[in-house]
């Protein structure tokens, strides 16, 4: 059956075929877009561009003549870079403080930090805040957390009431009539 099927196609397929051939042979060939005109390259035109490259222009030359540079010691001004240096860490190490909880993360290739900026929190600080509040809410309220890890009482309030860390619970399966699968 299927070698029936491919005479019958290649039947068709040959059917006339040089006079389509010829027919579209005999078409006329589009024809391809005219180019467009280039300008002419530089070194066509090259004695006027070298000759007006070449000429002094007096009034350049004049404000080039009034031009006046100062230099200073670069001694000088890399201890004036120090200072200003100097001034903007000691502001930055007035805004920060001590971190007082931290896991160990060296060994999974996370950077030890020594301190954090005021009205900041880490993960671990902010997991064991909230885990304390949670647990003993009479204790560790949001203002003994705020004055605990310097933080802004409006942002320590919206910290304990929105976020809650997570729990883990262990459901104990019901040992009544449910039918387990046991193992053959």
């Amino acid at each position: 059956m299927s070698k029936m099927g491919a005479r019958v196609t290649r039947m068709f397929r040959n059917f006339n075929l040089e006079n389509r051939v010829f027919r579209e042979l005999s078409k006329e060939k589009p024809q391809a877009a005219p180019r467009h005109e280039a300008a002419l390259p530089p070194s066509a035109g090259g004695s006027e561009a070298v000759e007006a490259m070449n000429q002094k222009n007096a009034p350049l030359l004049s404000l080039l003549r009034s031009v006046y540079v100062e230099s200073k010691d670069p001694e000088a001004a890399a201890a004036a870079a120090a200072e200003v240096s100097k001034e903007v860490t000691g502001d930055d190490e007035a805004g920060r403080r001590p971190l007082r909880f931290s896991l160990p993360g060296e060994q999974y290739g996370l950077v030890e930090l020594t301190d954090v900026p005021k009205g900041k929190l880490t993960i671990p600080e902010a997991l064991k805040a909230l885990s304390s509040h949670h647990r003993q809410p009479q204790t560790w309220t949001a203002e003994k957390i705020a004055q605990e890890y310097v933080l802004d009482m409006k942002d320590t309030k919206a910290l304990v009431e929105f976020f809650i860390p997570f729990q883990v619970k262990i459901i104990p399966p019901e040992s009544g009539g449910a039918k387990q699968i046991k193992a053959s």
